[in-house]
């Protein structure tokens, strides 16, 4: 999602061309919470621009020379990296084994490092540490942020119940906590010159996979061969398809939240089909 501020492309200390965003007055740990995300996911093996430097106002990254065609193949191979990324990162059973001598500790969801701060553009969302997916996703975020939106007049308040009923049974079958990008439209994908593809501006987060393919499905920019790919690569749980709305409650509440207007009402019809 896009934020107000300045960004522009400048020389760094070697020479090599980079990328520095500022943002006047940004909420707290904003820079610093993408600059987490974005290692987090370079350290899973996700093409990211590299961090340079970070501050409370500002951010540098390596710059990412654009201007590659998005062909077949170049789809294809973006699904398939994606699930690359969400398989090879994800935390293992849902629950430990609780016969074994010496059980694993149940997987976490939410932040990438503990800190529960981080944004949806300039949104404040809640990632604090949770063993429940659901405890993460709804009450966490989507009951919260819903809320919101109704108390700012964003959103219909019997929209906005709606939330509480979402039950885990809505979010889909358990599966481990994967590294999400956490706020992948297509602005947030770059494609280079050479035809490979980038992500930036993250929200980075542990959690359930089909949140990015739910984002992947809200604003466009994705192809059928990416999902494809995807599925082909890391299949998904039956009934994916209709659990989208659900996955996309929270950047329509976020998006209501910052920007009203329609994007309200597509929050309350999403959270109607989330909780049907």
């Amino acid at each position: 999602m896009a934020i107000t501020g300045t960004a522009h492309r400048g020389t760094g200390p070697d020479g090599e061309a980079v990328f520095t965003k500022t943002l006047a007055d940004a909420p707290p740990l904003f820079f610093r919470r993408e600059a987490a995300g974005l290692r987090a996911l370079r350290a899973a093996g996700a093409r990211v621009p590299e961090v340079l430097d970070v501050t409370d106002e500002a951010i540098t990254l390596s710059w990412v020379e654009q201007g590659g065609e998005r062909t077949a193949a170049s789809e294809e191979q973006f699904g398939q990296e994606l699930a690359a990324l969400h398989l090879d990162s994800a935390q293992g059973p849902s629950a430990p084994d609780v016969s074994a001598p010496d059980p694993e500790p149940s997987p976490t969801f939410g932040s990438v490092d503990g800190e529960p701060t981080a944004y949806l553009g300039a949104c404040p969302v809640d990632l604090t540490t949770t063993e429940t997916w659901h405890e993460s996703w709804v009450e966490r975020r989507v009951v919260p942020l819903a809320r919101r939106a109704a108390e700012q007049g964003a959103l219909n308040p019997a929209a906005a119940a709606l939330a509480e009923r979402i039950s885990p049974d809505h979010l889909g079958p358990s599966e481990p906590a994967a590294l999400l990008h956490g706020d992948l439209w297509g602005g947030n994908r770059l494609v280079d010159s050479r035809g490979r593809s980038w992500l930036i501006d993250p929200c980075a987060q542990l959690g359930h996979r089909e949140v990015d393919l739910a984002m992947m499905q809200l604003f466009g920019g994705f192809s059928g061969r990416v999902f494809a790919a995807y599925v082909e690569a890391h299949p998904l749980a039956d009934g994916w398809q209709e659990r989208v709305a659900v996955y996309q409650t929270v950047p329509l509440l976020v998006h209501a939240i910052l920007f009203g207007g329609g994007y309200g009402v597509q929050a309350g019809d999403a959270l109607r089909e989330a909780a049907g």
